[in-house]
């Protein structure tokens, strides 16, 4: 599975949603319900499937579910 795909999932899973389709676009604005709280369910939820922990200046630097992927690729190992 592509890791957009297992970040789709991991959305699915935190929003409560199955219809959550992201891309490198999608920003919180996109979906319903992602606020400070979801937000920090959805980090934790992607810091243990992934394995991997992002620190406080990289979490400030997410504008977009694109900048989140390329700091996942630049620590996960596949």
């Amino acid at each position: 599975m592509e890791l957009q795909e297992k970040l789709n999932q991991i959305f699915r899973e935190v929003f409560d949603d199955m219809d959550i389709s992201i891309s490198d676009d999608t920003t919180a604005n996109d979906i319903d319900g992602w606020d400070s709280l979801s937000h920090v369910n959805l980090i934790v939820a992607i810091e243990g499937r992934f394995n991997i922990r992002f620190s406080h200046k990289e979490l400030l630097t997410f504008k977009k579910v694109g900048d989140l992927l390329s700091c996942i690729r630049s620590k996960a190992v596949f």
